[in-house]
């Protein structure tokens, strides 16, 4: 099963955290691998996030989010909705001397064909997600 997770500090008040990592705009300031992302009113639970992302070869693969947890400003959770491989991810937030600790994880369940053909190529993703982390970081710290 690929999976990844990352926790990081960033020198920044808790709420403008989370407010950065739950509005999808952001997502395409950070995360390279999103051609679109967007959504219809402020997060809540059960709303659809549409996203799109890079593919192999460069092709668009729609990637829509549903919001399955959100308990401002510690908790935000989703599941993949769309497209051929649907990770679900967490962040979770907590205030700590000198700004918030961000801890950001990524899992997908993959069975038979899919996981020989591509358990190499989701992993890759999800820790270039996480190594994406340091780029959020710095536009909050900036």
């Amino acid at each position: 099963m690929p999976s990844a997770s990352r926790t990081i500090q960033i020198a920044a008040p808790l709420d403008v955290v989370f407010a950065f990592f739950t509005d999808p705009r952001n997502d395409l300031r950070w995360r390279s691998g999103v051609k679109e992302m967007s959504a219809e009113g402020a997060p809540a639970v059960g709303a659809t996030v549409h996203q799109v992302i890079a593919g192999p070869g460069g092709r668009s693969i729609d990637a829509d989010i549903r919001i399955t947890e959100l308990a401002a400003p510690t908790r935000y959770a989703f599941a993949t909705i769309a497209g051929p491989v649907r990770p679900a991810g967490s962040y979770d937030f907590a205030a700590s001397e000198g700004g918030t600790q961000v801890r950001f994880s990524l899992s997908v369940e993959l069975g038979g064909v899919k996981k020989l053909l591509m358990g190499g190529p989701v992993q890759k993703s999800m820790d270039g997600e996480m190594a994406a982390l340091d780029k959020a970081k710095a536009l909050l710290e900036s």
